[in-house]
């Protein structure tokens, strides 16, 4: 078996949309304990019972940053199948088609929109987009981000600009621009992906995580000053979640997919994380059943940010 092939194996018996595949894609159900096949959707899920494709995001519109690859994609592929229209903002052609495609092929509206985030003009335009395509803008989740690894001495001025500009100015950039349209469409739903890695981080993510520090006291500045909008800012912090990328970042440290399962299998719950674990919070605090529910940290890291039980990866 390839490499390459052995990458794909694993990412599929993780389960979620790391592998690139529509959003209820199924495989065998194996279990992978260390690599989370119980993110992939139980068979009542996918026959459209309880909590599936429900419509909880009907007459929703939503950017997504980041949405052609990872936890953006397996967002941006969730709330279309929640009745959302959604504008996959990427700066990857090919990654930001892919995911369109994918939501078009499953019966979803999606339109693709190349955008650097850390561009002023390209982060109004995608607003513009979503106004002008679906008529109104009530969502926005800034999944946008790179992680270059340095401690605070290998980390260079550049390199602490190039993070800071896509990770912090991104999406302050992002919600400047939406929230004007959020503002008249009544309300609407902010959701900055942060990270376990805000609380205090690994020193050889030093600028990764003081990015991810600052999106933090962002979210939560936001939730105070645009409640009175009705336009609600929440902060949604994965754990360690397993993709090609994470796959080669771990190779590059020597680590192979056999190290990767059974780190896996120590954390509190069991497993790593996938897309799709995300991909569930975020509808939930898109959907007007978090209504109530502001400036809050949720964490979906399977236990790793609790007092005693260390930092992520």
């Amino acid at each position: 078996m390839t490499a390459q092939s052995t990458r794909s194996e694993h990412l599929k018996q993780a389960g979620g949309f790391a592998r690139n595949e529509h959003v209820n894609g199924g495989g065998d159900g194996e279990r992978s304990e260390g690599l989370g096949s119980e993110a992939r959707p139980s068979e009542a899920y996918r026959s459209g019972g309880v909590g599936w494709g429900r419509g909880r995001l009907d007459g929703k519109v939503v950017i997504v940053t980041g949405a052609g690859a990872g936890i953006g994609r397996g967002v941006a592929e969730l709330c279309a199948h929640e009745g959302a229209a959604v504008i996959v903002a990427d700066r990857s052609v090919p990654g930001g088609e892919a995911t369109a495609r994918a939501i078009h092929d499953a019966g979803g509206r999606g339109r693709f929109v190349q955008t650097d985030v850390a561009d002023e003009a390209s982060a109004a335009n995608a607003v513009a987009q979503a106004v002008s395509e679906f008529g109104s803008l009530t969502g926005l989740v800034n999944c946008a981000g790179i992680y270059p690894r340095a401690t605070i001495e290998e980390t260079t001025v550049e390199l602490w600009d190039q993070i800071m500009a896509v990770n912090l100015r991104g999406p302050f950039l992002m919600c400047r621009a939406a929230v004007p349209a959020m503002r008249a469409a009544g309300g609407g739903s902010i959701i900055n992906v942060t990270s376990t890695n805000a609380y205090s981080g690994w020193s050889n993510l030093f600028a990764y995580s003081t990015s991810k520090g600052g999106l933090l006291v962002m979210t939560r500045n936001l939730s105070r000053g645009l409640a009175r909008d009705r336009i609600r800012a929440n902060a949604l912090n994965p754990g360690w979640v397993i993709s090609e990328n994470e796959i080669a970042v771990q190779a590059s440290d020597g680590h192979d997919l056999a190290w990767i399962e059974e780190a896996g299998r120590r954390q509190p719950l069991g497993r790593t994380q996938t897309p799709q674990d995300s991909a569930y919070a975020a509808v939930f605090l898109l959907s007007d059943e978090s209504s109530q529910v502001t400036g809050t940290e949720m964490n979906v890291d399977a236990g790793r940010s609790m007092p005693g039980q260390g930092g992520s990866a």
